[in-house]
């Protein structure tokens, strides 16, 4: 019994230190970032109007069911685990979570958007922000006023994976999946770097409170009951807007840059 206390002890202190790095980063906010963005450009969402009816309705159907047929049974058997107090809302947790990955499942596979839709709305996003260079190294750049527009054909098309007992515990879970999340978000930002494995493994244990904050931002926003898929754009800007300000970061500062730059050589 010691043993286990230490090591949750252990946890919680790794997870606490974690939580502290990634509130001194800021990065979770870019989630919501993505959501003000994304509603304040039109030209970024106009290309998925088309869209947004079949995604909400499969969210509003997959979420209903999921709460209809799951979350009793579920709550009854988490009152077991981890007692009456907290079942409620953990089952209520873990539906939506079980919910969200169905919806993103079958919108993959046709039913509301694909990874292009999202490559294209991460690349789009990082030209209305003025990063063309960036882009340029994996597609076609068009004259366009309109950043959607500028978007040519894919030279290769990197970086598709963008696009996943105590109150403590349910804390604890949406950090391990921002830490999961995060990274993934910033796929194609990597790829479109020129960062091979070990770079972006660097990388990404420097900066790791970031990424899991950001993860765990945008993974709580992906869970809201009938949105998830809306808030799956929004948080794809967010990320092309995270990313366009690390490459103002490594501008600013030539050393950062060269440093990364050498690694991926």
């Amino acid at each position: 019994m010691d043993r286990v206390n230490r090591m949750i002890q252990e946890e919680l202190r790794n997870f606490l230190a974690l939580a502290k790095d990634g509130l001194r980063s800021g990065a979770y906010i870019y989630p919501f970032k993505g959501i003000v963005y994304f509603l304040s450009h039109p030209s970024l969402y106009k290309p998925m109007l088309s869209k947004l009816a079949p995604t909400v309705t499969l969210s509003l159907v997959v979420t209903g069911a999921m709460f209809f047929f799951t979350y009793i049974p579920q709550a009854a058997i988490l009152a077991l685990t981890s007692g009456p107090l907290i079942a409620p809302f953990s089952a209520a947790l873990l539906v939506l979570s079980e919910s969200s990955t169905i919806i993103s499942y079958l919108a993959k596979s046709g039913y509301g958007f694909d990874q292009e839709t999202i490559l294209n709305l991460f690349d789009g996003t990082l030209l209305a922000c003025g990063n063309e260079q960036l882009v340029a190294k994996d597609r076609k750049i068009k004259p366009a006023s309109d950043p959607m527009a500028r978007l040519g054909h894919f030279f290769k098309k990197g970086g598709s994976s963008l696009m996943n007992k105590m109150m403590v515990g349910t804390f604890m879970y949406i950090g391990a999946q921002g830490t999961r999340v995060g990274p993934l978000m910033h796929a194609r930002y990597f790829y479109l770097k020129g960062w091979g494995s070990k770079e972006r493994d660097e990388w990404l244990q420097k900066n790791r409170g970031a990424y899991a904050s950001f993860g765990a931002a945008a993974f709580v926003l992906e869970m809201v009951p009938f949105a998830s898929l809306i808030f799956a754009y929004t948080n794809t800007v967010g990320a092309a807007l995270w990313a366009s300000r690390l490459e103002k970061t490594f501008a600013a500062n030539p050393s950062l840059r060269d440093a990364t730059e050498m690694k991926s050589m």
